[in-house]
């Protein structure tokens, strides 16, 4: 699947993925397409950096879709306003993309299928199926790599100065370790709201 990662430290503010994409037991690596996992969005407030995990084509279809949506409807900088947009195209998606929404007959809500973590000048944010948002105080990662990846920016975060530094690690770590990520990744840094 991938490794990706988004880390805030030290006013600044990291994310980063691998770059391998994995069809059942074949593999293409950047070498023969530019398999970038990460996308900018530019909003009111300024660019939001986006990654993604899950069946690969949900990167042209977030990006095409988020691409089209309006200015004033896209807002990325504040938990509730990743919660406001991503619910604002999630019937978009099912109307112009053909989401299917559906993975158990128990689920609560309609499944957008997809987990992302945003990095912006405001923090990093997690969004998962249900459009549930979580706002992190210094890291997180997403993917089948995010174990090693954790593990990596766990024990790294209090002992490197950056967040981008941070990021690195633990790409690195889950390109190590897990089988569907590798190297070489791509990494963005943006500067914290926040930051003196």
């Amino acid at each position: 699947m991938t490794t990706v990662v988004v880390v805030k430290k030290a006013g600044q503010i990291a994310i980063a993925a691998d770059t391998l994409v994995t069809f059942g037991d074949t593999m293409l690596s950047k070498r023969y397409e530019d398999n970038t996992k990460i996308f900018k969005v530019d909003t009111d407030a300024g660019p939001t950096y986006i990654g993604m995990a899950g069946t690969v084509a949900h990167f042209p279809v977030l990006r095409k879709a988020m691409g089209s949506m309006p200015r004033e409807i896209l807002k990325l900088h504040g938990k509730d306003d990743v919660f406001d947009t991503f619910t604002k195209l999630h019937p978009y998606l099912k109307d112009n993309f053909f989401l299917q929404t559906k993975e158990e007959d128990s689920d609560p809500y309609e499944s957008s299928q997809f987990s992302v973590v945003l990095a912006n000048s405001s923090g990093i944010y997690g969004l998962y199926s249900y459009r549930e948002v979580f706002e992190f105080k210094e890291f997180w990662g997403i993917g089948s790599g995010r174990s090693f990846a954790l593990g990596a920016m766990h024990a790294s975060y209090n002992r490197l100065k950056t967040a981008r530094e941070v990021a690195e690690a633990g790409i690195t770590a889950g390109c190590e370790f897990d089988r569907n990520s590798a190297l070489p990744f791509d990494v963005f840094t943006v500067k914290a709201k926040d930051a003196k």
